[in-house]
């Protein structure tokens, strides 16, 4: 009688399941490496009573196989069109460019919005930049143009290009840190503006923190507005977004539509060393296996529906595939029609987007990579109602309850996003 390979491997890892209940692993959430992702590891450490009865910031559905949570109501934002006065006559121009993706994207467009209405300058439509030379977009390729700037009208001056008079060349470089504060502005970015009258902005990030702080600022509710109010994908790419999410909702009949979204990408993996783990280091990342096993220990069922961000398949990811077989990649679930253009090339900006997108929208948000895509997800599910955001861990045992593994950001309600909606 022939041994099934799927078998043999659930075999194996339910061996180390066991083996697990006799080492006592550190609870090293990545979120606790200060510059990697906000909060401790004892902040998801939370009564579970308080934190669904009290708090009310989840509530378990019931009905649905596995601990999914339901969607709280999608919060509104907290500045409106009379917080801000009316625009000064624009003075120079602000130029920059999106790039490295959907999670710079949101962050970048915040400082430059920002910049720009402090400066009374007009703010020149960006195109977009991929890591990769040669990936370079129009902005109307993947967001839409009437929207951007109709929802900056009244705010900050924006136009589609430079005047024919101004060359590149003259533009001032100038950098600003992730999160511009007034501040920076006036002692770095205002001296210069003055003197050449435009420049040319780039964002840098010494932190990926997007805890929210206490201390107010002019320029809150502009920045707030950049960053969770003016990008908006154009119909094309949001069409495909979401015939993608109706695919995988259609692949979770078992689970009332429900599916989890997992941010895995298996390059990065291996350029953070994934492999293995130590009891006293905080992890940045978690491989597959680790992945499968916090799922199954938090009370997945082994049919739940599972997105991986990775490009395409990887046999690394088949250890996740044996546990939970309805698990797929973008090549499995996107119009047939849509892959000669969406995936032209792996890590292009139109697969960033995508996966940026499904993982707002999903059920459950799964980040097995430490950085700013989890940090800006986070926000925009924070926005739309959607907290559930597990942060994986080595479980000790054979099980958990899932509400102990809630993002800090949830749990704790430290997000930016939440100074920025009601």
């Amino acid at each position: 009688m022939g041994i099934d390979l799927r078998q043999a491997v659930a075999g194996i890892l339910t061996l180390t399941m066991f083996v697990m209940l006799g080492q006592m692993i550190k609870r090293d959430h990545f979120d606790s490496l200060q510059d990697k992702l906000p909060g401790e590891a004892q902040d998801v450490q939370v009564d579970n009573a308080n934190l669904i009865e009290k708090d009310g910031l989840v509530k378990l559905s019931k009905g649905s196989k596995g601990p999914w949570m339901k969607d709280s109501p999608e919060l509104k934002p907290c500045w409106s069109r009379t917080t801000f006065d009316g625009i000064e006559q624009s003075r120079g121009y602000v130029t920059f460019s999106l790039t490295n993706g959907p999670e710079y994207h949101v962050s970048q467009m915040a400082d430059a919005v920002v910049v720009a209405r402090y400066l009374a300058a007009a703010l020149v439509l960006p195109d977009i930049r991929g890591s990769r030379p040669g990936d370079e977009r129009n902005f109307e390729d993947i967001y839409d143009v009437e929207r951007f700037m109709k929802s900056l009208d009244g705010v900050v001056k924006v136009v589609k290009q430079l005047p024919n008079e101004i060359s590149i060349r003259d533009l001032a470089a100038v950098k600003v840190p992730n999160r511009v504060t007034e501040d920076h502005i006036v002692e770095n970015v205002q001296p210069i503006f003055k003197s050449k009258g435009n420049i040319r902005l780039a964002t840098y990030f010494p932190t990926v923190n997007m805890r929210k702080t206490t201390q107010k600022s002019s320029v809150d509710s502009v920045s707030c507005l950049g960053m969770f109010g003016t990008l908006e994908l154009q119909p094309e790419v949001s069409e495909v977004v979401d015939s993608m999410i109706e695919r995988l909702r259609t692949l979770s009949r078992k689970s009332d539509g429900l599916f989890i979204a997992v941010d895995l990408r298996v390059d990065v993996l291996e350029n953070k060393n994934c492999h293995g783990s130590g009891t006293n280091v905080a992890k940045s990342c978690y491989n597959a296996q680790e992945i499968a096993l916090f799922l199954r220990k938090v009370g997945f069922d082994t049919d739940t529906t599972i997105y991986l961000t990775q490009s395409k398949w990887d046999n690394s990811l088949s250890v996740l595939k044996d546990i939970f077989p309805k698990t797929y990649t973008k090549e499995n679930i996107m119009p047939e029609e849509k892959k000669g253009k969406f995936l032209e090339f792996e890590g292009s900006e139109l697969e960033k987007v995508i996966d940026f997108y499904i993982c707002s929208k999903s059920d459950v948000f799964v980040p097995a990579l430490s950085g700013l895509f989890y940090a800006n997800v986070a926000g925009k599910r924070i926005a739309l109602g959607k907290p559930q955001i597990l942060i994986p861990a080595d479980i000790p045992g054979t099980s958990a309850t899932v509400t102990n593994y809630l993002s800090p950001y949830v749990a704790k309600k430290n997000h930016l996003a939440y100074a920025c909606f009601c």
